[in-house]
């Protein structure tokens, strides 16, 4: 990632084929900055992983660590091609490992897993129709060519078809409302090692993929005015904000309400990247950071729950006060920061949001941020409220010890967002330097 940010964009091609013909993997500062976000939080998720795999899957430790880390290498795959096609290849190997790591317990597990399937192909293979018509149009695949050929077919039904059927497929796979309905049953249901790692980053690489392809490959000129899908995806995104956090207010279940939630944060995330504004942008990408170690945290707090207390709703967190003060400390946290509570990373990803807004003139979009906030702040004050609103000495004690891997896991995650928040200025400032398209 240095190397990109001091040099500009490294490429590799592989087979000895120079592209567009060959198949080139590039890293510059959007890609190096993903990946190193996903290196980073997924080897945090699978520390935080062992005690719960020995425990739930203690039949499939060896599947369940397979597919993780094909999920990763999948992952990573997705954001350094320089390749559409390539990426779809990687988009689906990804996601078959997700299905099976969602449905590898049983039970109902495998019911959210299989509808994820269903969805998630549907998504799948609207993407790969997109690819196909842009092919079809200009005889590349390779993103960099593609973007130097577009600006002669723009006008064309074909691009403008093709386009729409890969935002519909990536929304489907990054669970963005109202084609969401994956994602809470999954998130729910899956078992508790793995959802912190699903959770943090794989709806975040399909999100990753639109910004390649709108800003990278079409331009921001091309989606804000010629095609306006940012016009589109601004609103879509004020309400996904507003009623995944809605939803999420009525959720007993504690893994279901935090699964609302990431409904409403990739709103937040869509709302950024379409204000068309150097500052939206970047504060949409740093939210995307900030939540991607708020979820791992969240998550890994309710696997954490379940383990050591059996406490699996809302009411039942209560039990976290006497036996788990760590982990309610990092609950606590994790919490501020998806509220927005200043000095956390959560804050400083919304300001900027909200200062990117101002910029753009949105008004829709400062009061889509500022709802969400309030409504985030309302379930999770209901939920402290009945954490703490139980005398302590009524609350049943449990002997077993948090393990120290939860423990290191839950701590270094809980420490990210207060550094990411501290150092903010530093990250934005590195945003805005290396990672930044060109257009705005």
């Amino acid at each position: 990632m240095s190397e990109a940010i001091s040099h500009g964009p490294l490429s590799h091609e592989f087979g000895g084929w120079a592209p567009p013909i060959g198949i080139e993997w590039v890293v510059d500062g959007l890609s190096g900055l993903l990946m190193v976000a996903i290196s980073i939080v997924s080897l945090i998720a699978l520390v935080h992983a062992g005690p719960l795999v020995e425990k739930e899957l203690s039949d499939r430790v060896i599947p369940f660590y397979s597919l993780s880390l094909l999920l990763v290498a999948a992952l990573g795959g997705m954001v350094l091609t320089g390749d559409l096609f390539n990426l779809f290849v990687f988009l689906e190997i990804g996601s078959l490992a997700s299905y099976v790591l969602v449905g590898v317990a049983g039970g109902r597990s495998l019911h959210s897993a299989f509808r994820y399937l269903i969805l998630g192909t549907i998504g799948a293979s609207l993407y790969l129709l997109g690819v196909g018509y842009f092919y079809a149009e200009t005889g590349t695949l390779n993103m960099a060519d593609l973007a130097q050929r577009l600006p002669e077919v723009i006008d064309s039904r074909a691009v403008l078809t093709g386009l729409l059927f890969i935002v519909l497929g990536l929304a489907i796979k990054m669970g963005l409302f109202p084609l969401h309905g994956w994602l809470p049953d999954a998130y729910t249901y899956a078992p508790n090692s793995c959802t912190p790692l699903l959770t943090s980053v794989v709806t975040k690489v399909p999100l990753y993929a639109f910004v390649r392809i709108a800003f990278w490959i079409f331009g921001m000129t091309t989606v804000s005015t010629q095609i306006p899908i940012l016009v589109v995806l601004g609103w879509v995104g004020a309400v996904a904000a507003i009623v995944g956090a809605y939803l999420a207010i009525w959720q007993e279940n504690f893994k279901r309400m935090l699964a609302y939630s990431s409904v409403s944060s990739m709103g937040l995330f869509m709302l950024g990247f379409s204000l068309g504004t150097e500052t939206g942008f970047a504060g949409g990408l740093f939210y995307v950071l900030a939540d991607t170690l708020m979820k791992a945290a969240l998550f890994g707090v309710a696997g954490a729950a379940i383990y050591q207390c059996g406490a699996s709703t809302v009411t039942d967190l209560v039990r976290l006060r006497r036996n788990m003060p760590w982990v309610s400390a990092a609950l606590l946290i994790s919490a501020l920061s998806m509220v927005g509570i200043p000095p956390t990373a959560g804050f400083f990803g919304k300001w900027h949001l909200v200062v990117g807004a101002l910029e753009a003139e949105k008004y829709f979009a400062v009061a889509a941020i500022l709802v969400s906030s309030m409504l985030t702040a309302l379930y999770f004050f209901r939920m402290f409220q009945r954490v703490w609103a139980e005398p302590l000495q009524l609350v049943e004690p449990h002997v077993l010890e948090t393990p120290f891997p939860i423990r290191i896991s839950l701590g270094v995650l809980t420490f990210g967002i207060m550094a990411l928040g501290l150092g903010s200025d530093l990250v934005m400032g590195l945003i805005f330097e290396s990672v930044i398209p060109k257009g705005f």
